[in-house]
This record gives C-alpha cells, sequence and structure tokens, in this order.
C-alpha cells in the first residue's frame, strides 16, 4: 500500500500524467493554441519543481518496481527540463504550420513521463512500461504533420522497426527471468554474483535486451533508422527524441550494468567496447557524406552515444560522474542547435539544407554566433560544456586503463570536427540572403525563441568556462 512519503517521491511522475490529463480537458474547453501551451509550459514547470522537494527523502524505493536517487532525479531533471524547452520551441513551430495542434501537448506529456519512469525503473517489469510508453507516444509525434508524406513514411519506419526492436527486448527479459528467477536489478545480480562466468541461457537475454535498448539509443549496428527518422519528423520532435529520449534508455541501460556489476564479466566489456567504437568511428564517417543538417546532428548523434559508453567502461562512481556531466552537455547542446532550425525553418519547410544557411551571420548574427557555440561544444572545443564533458569521459577512460579506447575517441572527434565547421563556415561565409532566414517575422515567435536559445547558450559556455558547480553537484551522486 502506498504511504504518503511514497506519493510525495512520486510527484514528478504524478504532475506529468495528471499534466496530460489537464491539457486534454483544456483541449475540450476550445481554448487556443496559446492558452494551451502556456498552461503546458506551467505544468511542466511545476513538474520539475516538485524534484527540489523529494531531496531529503533520498534514496528511496518504490517496492518492487522503481528506486529514486539522486541520479535518477537528476536524469528526470533533465528529461522533464528537455520536455520544457521543446514545448516551447514547438509552440513557435506549430503555430505556423497547423491551425490546432493541442493533442501534441497531450503526447508530449505522455513521452516526457515514460521517459522519467525508464529513469527510475529497478526492475524489467517498469523498464517495458516506461519504453512503451514512451515510444507509443513517438509514433504519433514522428508522424504527427499528416499533410507531409515524409512524416508518415518516418513514423511507420519508427514504428515497424520499434516493435521488432520491442520483440527483442521482451524475449530477453523472459531469458533472463528464466535463468536468475528475478525480474529486479538486486535480484538478478544477488543470483549473478557468485557466477566467474555468464550462464549462455542470460548472455543470450542480455544480447536480446541489448538489441531493444540499442534500437533506441541508435548505436551502431542498431542505427539505420536514425537518419530518416530524425529527417522525416517534426524538428521538436527529433530534438525530444535526440534528447529526452535517449537520455532516459541511456540511464536505464548502466543502472542494469552497473546493478548486476556486469563489467565484471568480459564478454560484456567487449561488447560494449564494440558498440562504442563502432558508433563513434561510423557515426562521424557518415556525417561527413551528408548535406541536410538533419542527417548530419542524426549520424553525430551516434557519435555521442559512443562517446557516452565508453563512459560506462571502468564501472564505477567515476563512471556515474561522466555519465551525468556529458549527458548534460549533450542534452543542452542538441537543444540548442535543433532550436535554431526550428526558428529558421519555415511555414512549408525545414532549415535542412546546408545552403539555408549561407551567409546567416550577415542575415541574424545572433542566431548564428547562438548556433556557432552549440556546434562547437559537439565538436569538444575548449571554453564549451561539450569539451569539459569529453574531457571527463577521457578521464574515466584512461584512468581505468582504456588508453586504445580513449585514442580513438579522440581521434573520431577529430572527424567530427570537419562537418561542424562546414556548418559553421557556411554561416559566415558569402553574403547570400537564405530563404529561411526571412520566413519568420512575427517578433513575438522571434523574442521568445530568442531568450530561449540565449540562457541554452549561456549554459552551454558557462558549463565549459566554469565547470566547478555541476562537478561538484554530479560528484554526490551514486546508485543505490
Amino acid at each position: 500500500m502506498l504511504s504518503a512519503d511514497d506519493f510525495l517521491v512520486l510527484s514528478p511522475i504524478i504532475l506529468l500524467a495528471a499534466s496530460s490529463v489537464v491539457v486534454m480537458l483544456l483541449i475540450s474547453l476550445k481554448l487556443s493554441h496559446r492558452m494551451i501551451q502556456v498552461c503546458s509550459l506551467i505544468l511542466f514547470a511545476v513538474s520539475f519543481a516538485s524534484l527540489f522537494f523529494i531531496q531529503n527523502l533520498l534514496p528511496y524505493y518504490v517496492e518492487p518496481l522503481l528506486v529514486i536517487d539522486r541520479f535518477s532525479v537528476f536524469i528526470m531533471g533533465l528529461i522533464i527540463f528537455s520536455g520544457m524547452v521543446v514545448s516551447v520551441f514547438s509552440y513557435i513551430y506549430f503555430e505556423e504550420k497547423e491551425e490546432s495542434p493541442k493533442e501534441y501537448y497531450v503526447l508530449l506529456f505522455l513521452c516526457t513521463l515514460g521517459a522519467c519512469i525508464l529513469a527510475i525503473s529497478e526492475n524489467f517489469i517498469s523498464l517495458f512500461l516506461g519504453l512503451e510508453i514512451l515510444t507509443v507516444g513517438l509514433y504519433a509525434l514522428i508522424a504527427y504533420l499528416r499533410g507531409r508524406h515524409h512524416n508518415i513514411e518516418a513514423g511507420t519506419k519508427y514504428l515497424i522497426l520499434a516493435a521488432f526492436s520491442s520483440s527483442f527486448l521482451l524475449f530477453g527479459m523472459a531469458l533472463m527471468y528464466l535463468q536468475t528467477g528475478g525480474m529486479e536489478f538486486s535480484s538478478i545480480a544477488s543470483s549473478l554474483r557468485k557466477e566467474l562466468e555468464l550462464p549462455p541461457l542470460f548472455l543470450t537475454g542480455f544480447g536480446m535486451l541489448l538489441v531493444g535498448l540499442g534500437f533506441k539509443l541508435a548505436v551502431v549496428p542498431f542505427h539505420m533508422w536514425t537518419a530518416d527518422v530524425y529527417q522525416g519528423a517534426p524538428t521538436p520532435v527529433t530534438a525530444f527524441i535526440a534528447s529526452a529520449s535517449k537520455a532516459a534508455v541511456l540511464a536505464v541501460l548502466f543502472r542494469f550494468l552497473l546493478q548486476i556489476d556486469g563489467f565484471r564479466f568480459k564478454l560484456i566489456l567487449l561488447i560494449i567496447i564494440c558498440i562504442a567504437v563502432a558508433s563513434m568511428l561510423i557515426g562521424n564517417i557518415l556525417s561527413l557524406q551528408q548535406r541536410n543538417v538533419k542527417r548530419i546532428l542524426a549520424y553525430s548523434s551516434i557519435a555521442h552515444l559512443g562517446y557516452l559508453m565508453v563512459a560506462f567502461l571502468p564501472g564505477n562512481e567515476m563512471s556515474i560522474r561522466a555519465v551525468s556531466f556529458y549527458l548534460t552537455a549533450y542534452v543542452i547542446t542538441t537543444l540548442t542547435a535543433f532550436g535554431i532550425m526550428i526558428v529558421l525553418s519555415a511555414k512549408d519547410d525545414d532549415a535542412e539544407d546546408i545552403e539555408s544557411y549561407r551567409g546567416l551571420f550577415w542575415q541574424r548574427p545572433e542566431l548564428a554566433c547562438i548556433l556557432t557555440a552549440s556546434l562547437l561544444s559537439l565538436a569538444g572545443i575548449p571554453l564549451t560544456a561539450g569539451f569539459v564533458g569529453k574531457f571527463y569521459i577521457l578521464a574515466s577512460g584512461v584512468a581505468a586503463g582504456f588508453w586504445v579506447i580513449a585514442l580513438i575517441l579522440v581521434l573520431s572527434s577529430v572527424i567530427g570536427l570537419y562537418y561542424y565547421l562546414r556548418i559553421i563556415t557556411t554561416m559566415f561565409s558569402g553574403t547570400k540572403p537564405s530563404v529561411t532566414t526571412e520566413a519568420r517575422q512575427h517578433p513575438f515567435y522571434y523574442m521568445l525563441s530568442l531568450m530561449v536559445l540565449s540562457g541554452l547558450t549561456i549554459l552551454i559556455v558557462w558549463f565549459g568556462v566554469s565547470p566547478a558547480g555541476l562537478m561538484h553537484f554530479v560528484n554526490d551522486f551514486g546508485l543505490t
């Protein structure tokens, strides 16, 4: 039976679930798009604020499904913050594209809810429940602009491939349950504690689990859907997939591996190393061939997930800190890059082609500078949050003796520098007016977007110049 403390510690989850119902009620009252969006933004802010009221209760277990500790609360904060930013960008994006995209916000709340459940899962049941809430909402969000054929195509591709990955995930869970007799991560860890080598049945189940979660993370070799879905989905939805969705799946996979002490098994370590190296190299190499900015960021995200998996390898407290810091930098930077794309998008066309950004500095210097800061952070250039996060990952890998992996990370980052600089040089070269920079003239939209983007850029530079505050904060993390 749930106690008062259970309700309090689960308040962010309860508020997100209630928010989707509240938005549905507001839609039934036939309120305008602006009113629905303002109410959604307030509800996101309330959910985010509730995280600060549960700090004294941590760590807290809601047996047998959930565990709420400082790490999971931090990931929930990133997810809800991403949802809040995407909500603002969605208003800017949809106001001129579709007359009444009100149901969109219901789906956005449900996806955020599913991602948060993933972040606090400590059981296969809650993991699958959270993943399905997230994924089912994303089906509809990706195909939301029904008038565009490539949106429907992207939604269908994601639906079919996600269904296959969920099948692998369920079968893998069943095999691990058959081997260990438990679905809680802690009970699985107990059954494996005396094992020197992984039993074949468990290893098969873990491989299938990795296929299911690897699809959601879009790491190599489960990455083939990424560029098409990123390009086909509405840009705010792409931003949500690249930030909140991946943060949630990464967090639950990380928790599972640490809980079962998976890194003491050489085979699991080898699998993670192979996925990390392949993702870093293939993600960056594929980006070199692209002229579409959405596809560049799609393949770039594959490389960044490879970097994050390098932070997994030590399997200790430093891994938790490196993952937390780099994930923060990645989420903020990705939201900024996609935010610029949203502002520059026209009513009937998104600002996807690199040529759309030619001469942007001479037309919109503030937007060009913000996009430059985000791309430099993604590239890991000093004085940005991305550089400090990448350094943190390198330090954790080197400290654990993974010198070769660290060298591959550095070399792949050098490859990535090329396509980021290609976008930057395009913005600063020539004086040709971009069609998309003149598309959104409404001053309210522009000022609202500029405020949000400026705030995100300040965070990118702040965490890059003075990372001590965030480092001190994540140093207290630990998995219970």
